[in-house]
């Protein structure tokens, strides 16, 4: 693959754009210190491997990949003299993993000016402290910015579930709190109404089944039907008849209930055959109050478990009590954060699910995915309401070969042509001032590329917007963010 070069002329490499300013004892040094090495086509280094070398090519052509997925996409082909790769940040010493981050190969014979690491990053130190001080705070410097920016862009996405979170637990909280008020009221009328029938002259046969018609009519109330408005409004009438032609007072009133309940014309004729007609209005008001005890009863416990599913949504969303790295369903995953951003979705964009119910659990970082399912549901609700508010919203899921994919589609404006090669880079952002940091597709991209070795890609025109993430069905080992 390689093999040695003539010697390394300081007169050939001092021509080199990297290399013009330099001393004729300093190009005289770099010589002594480095070499000058032939490639034949095919790999020169491998991206994450030790980064032993520092190439600068003197003639031929290089090719720069990098890995996304299995796969290796190219992102540089150059055959300018004196373009360098490998280990260019030796300098940083051992504050940074010294690994190479991409792959280098060449396409034909091709001759490099080699400096090992060390000695790239002494002569760094050496020629150049005032720059490499420079270099030092700019790559760490930006490294904080993206790191707090990044992490700003984290809260300002929590405070906005939380408010959504907020919103959606305080309506079944509130009819709890209505409902329970409600159920202490109805408890007191019905003990109340007890105590009128328990004064009266009623042999025990009587009093039996009337508390065994209670009993069915609370069984009645777990098993009603839904019905249509039409349907109820018709019972409703038919029970309001039957009530006033027994001489129910208010007959009007206590039909819906009972129609809420279950309970038609044909249980109102057993209950009126179990009891003596001057008994009736007593009983029937009883079961009144039995039936709305049942359908408030109803009414906390939906509203109760929704609160625990919005609890158990937002504990999946945020993976606090699961271990960083495990086997993920993906559709629990896209479900919690769904329900979490349900509120910011509103109601004028219909959410549509289009799961392969089939695919298998993948290994992932639950949390963070949850982190790039937030962005990528928030610009895509955004586009929509830049349109005009009203919109779909499709996240579907299926099995690309080897691989998962996730798939947010809207019906929003559109990324324009201009701007789809810069969408993942850090801080670009197409938001008005103060609406977005410009870093949440650049943390996705750095969350699927470099977390999971999956790829994302969009594919927009307006009304049609699809962003994919593609993420391995199997685990791949994992590599420096």
């Amino acid at each position: 693959m390689s093999g040695q070069s003539p010697p390394c002329d300081p007169e050939e490499i001092g021509a080199l754009f990297l290399f013009e300013k330099l001393t004729p004892e300093q190009l005289g040094r770099l010589c002594a210190a480095g070499r000058v090495e032939r490639c034949e086509p095919g790999p020169v280094y491998t991206e994450g491997e030790p980064a032993t070398c520092f190439y600068v090519m003197l003639e031929g052509t290089v090719v720069l990949y990098r890995r996304v997925g299995g796969d290796d996409v190219e992102v540089t082909r150059t055959s300018q003299r004196g373009v360098y790769a490998g280990s260019m940040q030796a300098y940083l010493g051992d504050r940074v993993r010294q690994v190479y981050n991409n792959s280098m190969r060449v396409t034909e014979p091709t001759r490099f000016f080699v400096l090992p690491a060390d000695t790239f990053a002494e002569i760094m130190q050496e020629w150049f402290p005032m720059a490499v001080h420079l270099l030092e705070g700019l790559f760490f410097g930006s490294k904080s910015t993206q790191r707090a920016i990044g992490q700003r862009e984290r809260l300002l996405a929590l405070g906005s579930l939380s408010a959504g979170l907020t919103h959606e637990l305080n309506n079944p909280a509130a009819a709890a709190v209505r409902a329970t008020a409600t159920l202490r009221e109805r408890v007191g009328k019905m003990r109340h109404k007890l105590a009128i029938i328990a004064q009266g002259s009623y042999s025990p046969e009587v009093m039996s089944n009337l508390i065994d018609i209670q009993e069915r009519t609370a069984e009645r109330v777990a098993k009603a039907p839904t019905l249509s408005p039409l349907e109820a409004s018709d019972r409703e009438d038919t029970v309001t008849d039957w009530l006033d032609d027994h001489g129910i007072p208010e007959g009007w009133r206590i039909a819906p209930t009972f129609v809420q309940a279950g309970l038609d014309v044909d249980w109102l004729d057993q209950v009126a055959a179990a009891v003596d007609e001057e008994m009736l209005t007593s009983a029937i008001g009883w079961l009144n109050y039995t039936v709305e005890t049942e359908l408030l009863m109803d009414e906390i416990n939906d509203s109760t478990t929704r609160i625990s599913h919005l609890v158990d949504a937002a504990k999946q969303y945020s993976q606090l009590d699961r271990a960083p790295f495990q086997n993920a369903d993906v559709h629990e995953l896209l479900d919690s954060t769904l329900l979490m951003l349900s509120a910011k979705i509103g109601k004028e964009i219909k959410v549509v699910k289009e799961y392969d119910r089939t695919l298998p659990r993948i290994p992932a970082y639950p949390a963070e995915l949850n982190q790039v399912w937030t962005n990528l549901i928030d610009n895509a609700v955004a586009a929509i309401h830049s349109a005009g508010g009203e919109g779909t919203l499709t996240v579907r899921t299926a099995r690309d070969h080897d691989r998962l994919l996730v798939e947010f589609r809207d019906t929003g404006v559109g990324i324009p042509p201009e701007d789809r090669g810069r969408i993942f880079d850090p801080f670009f952002t197409t938001k008005p001032v103060g609406e977005g940091t410009g870093l949440g597709l650049d943390i996705s991209w750095r969350i699927v590329v470099n977390k999971h070795h999956g790829t994302i890609q969009v594919e927009s025109e307006p009304g049609d917007t699809r962003f994919q993430v593609l993420l391995p069905l199997s685990a791949v080992e994992e590599e420096p963010s």
